[in-house]
């Protein structure tokens, strides 16, 4: 009799798993982010179903959630007045293809980690900030992209060199500022491209080999000439500040554009026909014209580098006599041995140097010691740069080194990114976990790239308990990288802003401990520092937290990557050591206040801040 209840019990539980495999239980990965993401629009009743706590969103059929099996493979919720963020586990939907978020008031920066295998993502009308995030450039699969009528205002990283399949982009209506990226010249299915409304610079020749049908480029501030592949096309250019005028012929040997077929409109009206309706006419100057006129300025041109080569030959040994009582500059082991070669012919053949021989050569180099006051360098400033020593207080890495530590800057290491790049975690092989910052290379200037040793120099000078340290620099093959000290607790911006089962909310005694902590940082940087040192990037994201929510300010001494900042009236701005005491104050009121009360009742006069002698400090 067991027996037979013993088989009775395990056919009952088969048939149960596999209509719970009917149903479609999510996948844990898929139903957790969901319900980060739950809980950072609020938890709003709009959303039924949902569920911070628990819940199976394919088996419960979550409103706006379609699955595929136990996967989550659509999420679209436009219209519903939502608000907050979108989370920060949405990479964990490796399934999604399709997210819809359009049409709410969702606020903050765009996260990093998003869905790496959508297809469709659509962020348009919301209040979104910041830049559109690298993470895209990995989005091998995307073929629309919309993130139109938001507030974005960072310049685009080049970062669609991967995006073939991406046939449509609207990132109109925003403040996005800059000239258009390179990569946009590998969208080799964009059909069509929605730019209006920002504020880009530049020309847009970047896209004129690409197969569009529709490009709205109105309302910006881009210069130069139309490309002649968008005759034919839908095309709204108004507001800018186009160049007047025909374009410029093309240099000589440039090979003709190849129109894409897309780009041609209706009926014979390419070049080729207009050609044979026309019997073989053609209006203006053809090309024979045009080849006689180049042919012309080559001769007229190569007779005048023969005059003057013959004249500075006749003035050679004479230049050579007013020199030889200033210093030369040496020259390299080229223009030696191009000497060497003018010296054997001229004493072979003279008739050949002074004719054939002259024209194919440079001028010498002895006129690179003409006097600063000719005309050839009366418009080039003299720049000298002071040699600028590697820092000693800090540790050079290799990139090798920083690769193995952060697993070739895998996805897995990410801790964000920012203004001026990625943040990486990297655990060495002695076990210490220290931060890289790989700085964007989009964000620096030849200039800064230049200045980049004596940058870090000036950093690692910074020390204050709450000013993160800096630790160590790499500078290779084009690339700069920051190390620093590695804070557990992440940024404040985390705290307040992502909550999950396993966080806690911020009490007001440890928000005006990072608060003082952090107006001192600033006092030691305007007011200690000499010369002082402005941050001009303070946000809750360069705010990190140790163990004991310490505060540590990050990105010190960066601030000559970041545009200048608008100021019309800094009187108003009090100094940060009034800041400062103003908090120690207000520490100080608190903790009085809460010893009166303490006393009211009964209890030991003792301070219930453990932290109030950090804050005095």
């Amino acid at each position: 009799m067991m027996e037979i209840w013993r088989r009775v019990h395990l056919v009952v539980t088969v048939i149960f798993c596999i209509l719970r495999c009917i149903n479609g239980d999510t996948d844990p990965n898929d139903a957790s982010a969901l319900r980060v993401m739950y809980s950072s629009l609020g938890s709003p009743g709009q959303l039924s179903q949902w569920n911070s706590n628990g819940g199976d969103p394919c088996g419960e059929s979550w409103k706006g959630v379609t699955c595929s099996g136990s996967r989550v493979t659509e999420i679209k919720l436009s219209g519903l007045q939502l608000s907050g963020s979108m989370g920060y586990q949405l990479s964990s939907l490796t399934a999604l293809t399709n997210l819809d978020l359009s049409n709410n008031n969702l606020a903050g920066g765009i996260p990093y980690g998003l869905p790496p295998n959508l297809t469709q993502l659509n962020l348009a009308n919301n209040q979104f900030t910041g830049e559109i995030p690298y993470s895209i450039s990995l989005m091998t699969k995307l073929t629309y992209l919309n993130v139109a009528h938001n507030q974005l205002q960072n310049q685009l990283n080049d970062m669609f060199e991967k995006l073939s399949s991406l046939s449509t982009l609207d990132i109109s209506f925003n403040q996005l500022p800059g000239n258009l990226p390179e990569s946009f010249s590998n969208l080799s299915s964009m059909n069509s491209m929605y730019l209006q409304n920002n504020q880009f610079t530049g020309t847009i020749d970047v896209l004129a080999d690409l197969p569009l049908k529709n490009l709205n480029v109105a309302n910006n501030h881009f210069t130069g000439w139309i490309p002649e592949q968008f005759k034919g096309i839908d095309l709204q250019m108004e507001g800018n500040n186009w160049n007047s005028g025909p374009a410029p012929p093309p240099p000589p040997g440039t090979p003709p554009a190849h129109r894409n077929p897309s780009h041609k409109s209706g009926g014979n009206n390419s070049p080729s026909d207009s050609d044979a309706d026309s019997g073989g006419k053609k209006s203006g100057i053809g090309g024979g014209g045009i080849a006689g006129i180049i042919i012309s300025i080559l001769v007229v041109g190569g007779v005048l580098a023969f005059f003057l080569v013959k004249k500075r030959s006749k003035r050679s040994s004479t230049d050579i006599e007013k020199l030889d009582n200033q210093p030369l500059a040496p020259l390299s082991s080229n223009e030696v041995q191009e000497m060497k070669s003018i010296q054997t012919s001229s004493t072979a053949n003279a008739k050949t140097f002074d004719t054939s021989a002259s024209i194919n050569l440079r001028p010498p180099p002895i006129d690179r010691h003409k006097s600063f006051d000719d005309d050839d360098f009366s418009n080039r400033p003299i720049v000298v740069k002071k040699p600028v020593t590697a820092p000693t207080n800090v540790e050079s890495y290799s990139i090798a080194d920083l690769q193995i530590a952060t697993g070739s800057f895998s996805i897995d290491n990410l801790l964000g990114e920012g203004s001026f790049g990625r943040v990486y975690r990297a655990q060495f092989d002695d076990g210490k976990v220290l931060a890289v910052k790989k700085i964007d290379s989009s964000t620096l200037t030849s200039d800064m790239t230049d200045d980049f040793i004596e940058m870090v120099s000036k950093i690692s000078e910074l020390h204050h308990p709450n000013v993160t340290e800096l630790v160590g620099y790499c500078s290779e093959h084009g690339q700069h990288l920051l190390v620093y000290e590695f804070h557990k607790n992440g940024s404040l911006h985390d705290f307040l802003h992502l909550s999950d089962e396993y966080s806690k909310p911020l009490i007001w005694n440890s928000r005006v401990k990072i608060a003082l902590g952090t107006a001192r940082a600033l006092e030691y940087l305007h007011e200690v520092c000499s010369p002082s040192t402005v941050h001009k990037n303070i946000k809750s994201a360069n705010i990190l937290l140790d163990t004991e929510l310490n505060p540590h300010l990050s990105d010190c001494g960066l601030a000559s990557f970041l545009p200048n900042a608008d100021q019309p009236e800094p009187e108003f701005r009090p100094p940060m050591s009034e800041v400062v005491q103003a908090l120690v104050r207000l520490v100080q009121r608190a903790n009085m206040s809460k010893r009166t009360i303490g006393n009211d009742q009964g209890t030991p006069r003792q301070s219930d801040n453990p932290d109030a002698h950090d804050y005095m400090s």
